[in-house]
């Protein structure tokens, strides 16, 4: 069913009927178009478009169509040869309607256009699919949080690294609680993000606004936005609740691959940290000892494809002149899937943490290698009146001493360090040790046990807050 055919003589060729029609993916704002419509019909019934009747009628029906979507969520899809026959949605909704009530159907379009319909079917899509995400972050940091508990409990010390290289001793649950961090300030950037998308167009008609005396305000309530928009020329053709919303997945994606990278690292043969779950790992057709963190890989290679979506959305947008223009139904696909994309990986995080096997002597001898323990000689140095400069001057000189006799700092004799570094006395080698390290970190935020465990706790008081809201 099409809309707008009454000023054509012909149909459209079917080619052009393939590049046009939305239905085949639009579908998923089946709900949100339904509820639409039912506001819709409020609205026009306060403004003496329609009677009470009429809108008892309409809304009854759209409350029969609304739980018919509900148990087939692919109703829109089936034709009568099982291929769609409607060109979007909103036809789709439109036809449906004239067949339950007949001509009173056709009422409901009055003073609406579907340019405001689809913005506001796509706000309301996007604010339901936000919350979804919402509350798979808090899962995900939930999981995150329980892992970094256990493993401060155990008392688990893995290196540190910049450049990937070992750089100094630090709890592996603040290793855990770092993407912890990410993800809430992920949550912190959609939720505002929703403050802008929960904003809403209907009324805006095609361009310039309706001709019926429609109370937006109310009709904003009535949708469960928090108010409505303030141009209709802007309105229909305003996308950066799309942008904006992809870029808080793209950088939530970003995150997610720094994490999955994280972890193939660390269950590699070479650093032997975790060993994973067989049900988030792959083997190999060949190789029969192989065993692939085809998940943590897949948390990498999905931001690609999400950081695409933002990449599409952007560069349609770019040179469009107010207000409609067709190039917008290209916003709905890249959303869609990107949602898609990372409520699995979000998904999968939560999954892939409670089936990690932790290799704690690994870990170890990882934490007291590579020299790790070099800042606290230096600091020990500080400690005893030596400037910072010629203290890291110093220890650089029983570093490179330390690799040539193939020893680690804490295995030099107490001579040998002297010989560099006059101020060290036997206390020094207590302060070598990977705890020591720790102990000495207690600042907030730091690695030190209680500093950690303090973390832990926060972020259990954030989640607690946050859990569920939208």
């Amino acid at each position: 069913m099409a809309l707008w055919g009454g000023r054509f003589q012909g149909g459209p060729d079917p080619l052009f009927q393939e590049l046009n029609d939305s239905l085949p993916f639009d579908y998923r704002l089946a709900l949100e178009d339904i509820d639409g419509s039912a506001g819709w019909a409020k609205a026009i019934h306060r403004a003496g478009v329609i009677t009470s009747e009429e809108l008892s009628s309409l809304t009854g029906a759209l409350a029969v169509l609304r739980a018919e979507v509900e148990k087939h969520p692919n109703a829109p899809l089936r034709g009568s040869d099982g291929a769609p026959k409607d060109e979007d949605i909103h036809s789709w909704v439109e036809r449906r309607l004239i067949e339950m009530v007949g001509a009173l159907g056709k009422k409901l379009h009055t003073g609406r256009s579907r340019n405001d319909q689809v913005a506001t079917d796509l706000r309301m899509w996007t604010r339901r699919a936000i919350d979804a995400r919402l509350a798979e972050i808090t899962a995900a940091r939930r999981a995150l949080v329980d892992f970094a508990d256990a493993q401060l409990k155990a008392g688990v010390i893995i290196p540190g690294y910049t450049h990937l290289q070992r750089g100094q001793p630090i709890l592996l649950a603040h290793w855990a609680m770092a993407y912890d961090a990410m993800l809430a300030r992920d949550a912190a950037r959609l939720r505002d993000c929703r403050t802008r998308v929960n904003i809403c167009p209907l009324g805006s008609g095609a361009l310039a606004g309706t001709a019926y005396q429609v109370d937006r305000v109310q009709l904003a309530r009535d949708l469960g936005f928090d108010s409505p928009t303030a141009n209709s020329l802007d309105a229909v053709g305003d996308r950066d609740f799309v942008i904006e919303t992809l870029a808080c997945l793209a950088t939530l994606s970003v995150h997610l691959s720094r994490l999955g990278e994280d972890l193939i690292l660390y269950g590699s043969g070479e650093f032997a940290f975790f060993e994973y779950d067989d049900a988030f790992s792959s083997g190999s057709s060949l190789m029969p000892q192989k065993k692939n963190p085809d998940a943590a890989e897949l948390l990498r290679g999905k931001s690609g494809r999400i950081t695409g979506s933002l990449v599409s959305i952007l560069t349609t947008m770019k040179g469009l002149p107010l207000a409609y223009n067709k190039d917008l139904q290209e916003d709905k696909e890249p959303l869609f899937d990107a949602m898609n994309q990372v409520s699995a990986c979000l998904r999968a995080v939560s999954r892939i943490f409670s089936g990690i096997n932790v290799r704690k002597e690994a870990c170890e001898r990882a934490a007291r290698g590579g020299y790790t323990n070099a800042t606290e000689l230096a600091d020990y140095l500080v400690s005893k009146g030596v400037a910072f400069r010629d203290a890291h001057e110093q220890v650089g000189r029983l570093v490179r001493v330390a690799m040539e006799l193939r020893k680690a700092l804490e295995e030099l004799p107490l001579e040998v360090l002297r010989q560099h570094a006059p101020s060290c006395n036997q206390d020094v080698f207590a302060s070598l040790t990977p705890q020591a390290a720790l102990e000495k970190r207690e600042v907030q935020g730091g690695t030190g046990p209680s500093a950690v465990a303090a973390a832990i706790a926060s972020s259990r008081r954030s989640i607690a807050s946050n859990d569920g809201m939208g």
